[in-house]
């Protein structure tokens, strides 16, 4: 059994941050993650997609964020279990939580604190049916690496802030990227419109409203996909990738299971310190609600900084903590 001061279920940017606030106060920690290697949503699906509100970054990769996390608390040795998901929960009479696995594998902690993100999450696909028979053969539902798509020639379809982000990005890499909406409007930011705009009038891209993806067609390949257009009807485009984005379906997973207060698929706390209705078990990161919540990394790590505080108490009831500046005290390895 793997015993530690903290165990926290989500390696994403806000899990592993939390190890570098709860190591300023010498507290050890553990993480564990469905997916194989840290970095949450990050690694796994948008390394190379810049990210613009980290303080003192302009802009930054989010697998760059990642390493700069991993290098962070790296003096702070947290232990990892990848590849595994916490399935199961058990409170001991002394008061510490122990958490199992699908694979089995046991963590043992006064608290725990859970950092997933949106949970487990599933893409929302479009209703094409035979979608699923050219899934990683031209259908992808997340770009993980721009340059998979030099040279090729993309259909994108969504409204939201990702559909506008890839599109603009693509534009310099693709030899053809078309974006599909089935609205005039667009959902996301209001810069990231006027680009794809932009970049429209400058024929750098193919931008079609007021239509839908409604077919693919191809032999071993995805090769043309089908667009009904409100008012020009039925339009063939030569495709080698079909790219729907029309944002996750999260789900909380066994987490749901937990006895804790979900509000929306999100677990509720309270702002002073983000524990939850359970004494000893936090949420922190885009998996909890609470009144005026933002789903921000920025946020994630403001929510880790105090629940380590309350974290500490619980941990170690008989010292006093006093806050201290890292400029002042620096990073005890």
């Amino acid at each position: 059994m793997i015993q530690t001061d903290m165990l926290i279920i989500g390696a994403g940017p806000v899990g592993l941050f939390t190890v570098f606030e709860a190591g300023l106060l010498k507290l050890k920690c553990h993480l564990i993650d469905s997916l194989p290697m840290p970095g949450g949503q990050l690694a796994e699906i948008y390394p190379k997609k810049p990210i613009y509100d980290i303080p003192g970054y302009p802009s930054v990769l989010a697998g760059d964020l990642v390493d700069n996390l991993m290098e962070q608390i790296k003096p702070f040795q947290p232990g990892f279990t990848l590849g595994e998901t916490a399935t199961y929960i058990e409170r001991l009479k002394d008061g510490n939580f122990v958490v199992t696995t699908n694979k089995g594998t046991e963590h043992k902690a006064p608290v725990l604190v859970i950092a997933g993100g949106l949970g487990v999450f599933e893409p929302r696909k479009p209703p094409i049916p035979n979608i699923i028979d050219f899934e990683d053969k031209g259908v992808e539902y997340i770009i993980k690496d721009p340059e998979f798509y030099r040279h090729k020639k993309v259909v994108i379809a969504g409204g939201g802030d990702s559909a506008l982000d890839w599109t603009i990005l693509l534009a310099d890499i693709a030899d053809e990227v078309s974006l599909v909406h089935r609205r005039k409007e667009f959902r996301g930011a209001l810069d990231s419109v006027e680009k794809v705009i932009s970049l429209h009038k400058k024929k750098k891209i193919q931008l079609i409203t007021e239509a839908q993806v409604v077919g693919i067609r191809g032999d071993e390949h995805l090769s043309e996909v089908l667009i009904k257009h409100k008012t020009e009807g039925d339009i063939i485009k030569r495709a080698d990738h079909f790219v729907p984005l029309f944002g996750l379906a999260p789900k909380l997973g066994p987490l749901a299971n937990w006895g804790l207060e979900i509000e929306k698929n999100a677990i509720k706390v309270d702002t002073f310190d983000y524990q939850t209705n359970i004494e000893g078990i936090f949420a922190v990161g885009d998996i909890n609600t609470y009144p005026g919540k933002l789903k921000l990394i920025l946020c994630g790590f403001h929510e880790a900084t105090l629940m380590c505080q309350t974290a500490y108490k619980i941990i170690h009831p008989n010292k006093k903590l006093s806050f201290k500046y890292t400029t002042v005290t620096g990073i005890d390895r």
